[in-house]
């Protein structure tokens, strides 16, 4: 498949290809919002985390009985509906997003898929937002923010989980440039420092997913 045909939310280079699209193949249909975000985040380069993605955080969520979830790094909220579902109607889910013109979507975004009462909306950096948050206070906090940001964001947030709760990022992988990463790749060594900072806490019980471009999960201890 090409680059211009194939999703960008399918990153590749992880898994088989044909193994990946089996994956993709066995998974039920969306409904009308998030099949449309996932058709935009095609044609526009959106980047969200797609619909494996979206499915196994819905599930995290759903067994951990998270009810308080932080985002770092919503873009127009394709992932943030599938936390929102999975904490139910007395849960709560923190936005966040630099760019205004990806909150004003995201908010239409959860206003047609009916989940914009448990959703905060919150548009600037979001490490800033972050380390206004009061400690022990989050049962998940999820990190999708510039790759280079990501060790900062681990110190942060680590005090704002709660014991027993979750600290999940996206592209602990990073296409696969981990292996070797260029000396002069700053978002790939960043990464490298970040899956490093993970394992080698003695707060956190880590495992890296190797679904899409990765996806580190871990648990506060």
């Amino acid at each position: 498949m090409s680059d211009t045909a194939r999703p960008s939310w399918k990153m590749g280079g992880i898994t088989n290809e044909a193994v990946e699209n089996y994956m993709y193949a066995l998974l039920p249909a969306r409904d009308e919002v998030l099949a449309e975000i996932e058709a935009q985040a095609a044609k526009r380069r959106i980047p969200i985390v797609g619909p494996l993605v979206g499915q196994l955080f819905h599930l995290i969520a759903s067994i951990s009985g998270a009810r308080r979830v932080f985002e770092m790094g919503s873009a127009v909220g394709y992932s943030t509906i599938w936390w929102a579902r999975a904490v139910g109607g007395q849960g709560r889910v923190l936005y966040t997003d630099g760019d205004a013109n990806n909150a004003a979507e995201a908010r239409r975004n959860f206003e047609r898929a009916g989940v914009s009462d448990r959703i905060e909306i919150h548009t600037g950096d979001a490490l800033e937002i972050l380390s206004e948050q009061g400690t022990d206070g989050f049962d998940i906090i999820f990190c999708d923010i510039d790759k280079e940001d990501y060790p900062r964001a681990l110190k942060l947030a680590l005090p704002r989980v709660r014991k027993g709760g979750l600290f999940i990022a996206d592209n602990a992988l990073f296409k696969g440039t981990v292996v070797q990463p260029d000396p002069s790749d700053v978002r790939a060594n960043a990464i490298v420092e970040f899956n490093r900072l993970l394992y080698s806490s003695k707060e956190l019980e880590t495992v890296i997913l190797p679904l899409r471009d990765g996806v580190a999960i871990a648990r506060k201890l």
